[in-house]
């Protein structure tokens, strides 16, 4: 199972709406950061496929989420669980610091 492609039309039912934490990669094609962090976004969703949904929001293509999160700066991983965001985190992360956040949500 690979990422979900989220847009700002599916953004409430499959993020807001799951019943299983979420991570959120907001990115745009033009970004370099955004496409080193790529890989590691999609070796998540693969590896916690069951346990967290994984999804990808293009932010040239769907302003409307990315500016109702307040997203500023790309790439914004944006946690959600119980249809709330609990976390973002701005920049290039290391698979770890992102594997440590959703391990806790899936704990929590």
């Amino acid at each position: 199972m690979s990422e979900i492609k989220v847009t700002d039309a599916t953004f409430e039912k499959e993020v807001l709406g799951s019943d299983k934490p979420v991570l959120v990669d907001l990115w745009a094609p033009w970004c370099g950061p955004c496409r080193a962090l790529s890989p590691v976004v999609e070796e998540l969703a693969k590896e916690y496929a069951g346990k967290a949904v994984v999804g990808k929001l293009n932010t040239d293509e769907n302003p409307g989420t990315a500016a109702a999160l307040r997203v500023s700066a790309i790439p914004t991983l944006v946690f959600v669980k119980g249809g709330k965001v609990v976390e973002q985190m701005v920049g290039v992360q290391s698979k770890a610091a992102i594997k440590q956040r959703l391990d806790a949500l899936i704990a929590a």
